[in-house]
């Protein structure tokens, strides 16, 4: 979980330069793809000056492209996410036993860490059936409205997790999201007495979803993995019932997959310190 203590910016082999950069990179979202200077300033925190360096350099360096004032990502930043899948042969790995569980229930079904706020999906195998929202590697949500979310969470440090509550600023996506911080306090701390978290029409409507937890070896959350699919076809008591079992049996084979390749659950677990 990477809520940092400390401000690493005081230490002598921190590159200002680089964090601002890679600032830029992260500004463009899904709801600002395109982006003029100002707005890349004003999403970055940084001054025009610097967001201006920043820009030009990843422009000529082929990871930002421009179309008359306007700025946007190229492809090329995609080098980055396939180094990682590619050296860690994450797909190889946990794939097969997601794909178990979308063959036998019809769900989709993720694995997914935390990141900052948010939750990062790492590993997704969709169904045919149609959901509001689709999600794929990469995609990110964030964590208080999602079952993945909630597990993830719920077996963090009760310190991390006063961290988390203290500084996340939910927000009512739905009628049913819950973002009163003493209730999700709450509902973490059973999801952890339980081994497992459950949504409905929290992120969106029409979306019920079960996860439970991985675990490395020595007992520390390292992701988690989830069933999702829409409420016509299963209501959440049912989903739990259900869907369960199997996640929880597909989460041990992953565990015991993920022994063998220590790098892997390293450079997991460095992201997420």
């Amino acid at each position: 979980m990477t809520i940092k203590e400390g401000n690493p910016r005081q230490d002598s082999e921190y590159l200002n330069t680089l964090a601002r950069g890679l600032s830029v990179l992260r500004s463009f979202t899904k709801e600002q793809p395109e982006m003029t200077l100002s707005e890349v300033a004003a999403a970055t925190n940084l001054s025009p000056a610097v967001a201006r360096r920043c820009l030009n350099t990843l422009v000529e360096l082929g990871y930002v492209g421009k179309k008359g004032k306007l700025f946007l990502l190229t492809p090329e930043v995609m080098i980055f996410a396939s180094a990682f899948m590619e050296s860690m042969n994450l797909e190889e790995i946990v794939r097969p036993h997601l794909q178990e569980v979308r063959d036998n229930t019809g769900d989709s079904s993720s694995l997914a860490v935390l990141s900052h706020f948010d939750i990062l999906y790492l590993v997704h195998v969709s169904t045919n059936r149609m959901i509001r929202l689709a999600a794929s590697f990469g995609t990110r949500f964030p964590a208080y409205p999602t079952s993945l979310g909630r597990v993830l969470l719920a077996y963090q440090t009760d310190k991390r997790i006063d961290e988390y509550l203290a500084q996340v600023k939910p927000e009512k996506l739905t009628d049913k999201t819950v973002t009163s911080k003493a209730k999700l306090r709450k509902i973490l701390l059973k999801g952890r007495r339980q081994g497992f978290a459950s949504v409905q029409d929290e992120l969106d409507y029409g979306i019920v979803s079960v996860a439970v937890p991985v675990f490395d070896n020595e007992g520390e959350i390292l992701a988690a993995i989830n069933c999702s699919t829409a409420t016509p076809r299963i209501n959440q008591e049912k989903m739990i019932e259900t869907r369960l079992p199997r996640l929880t049996a597909a989460a041990k084979k992953i565990e015991l997959e993920l022994r063998r390749y220590p790098i892997l659950v390293h450079s997991i677990k460095s992201a997420a310190s």
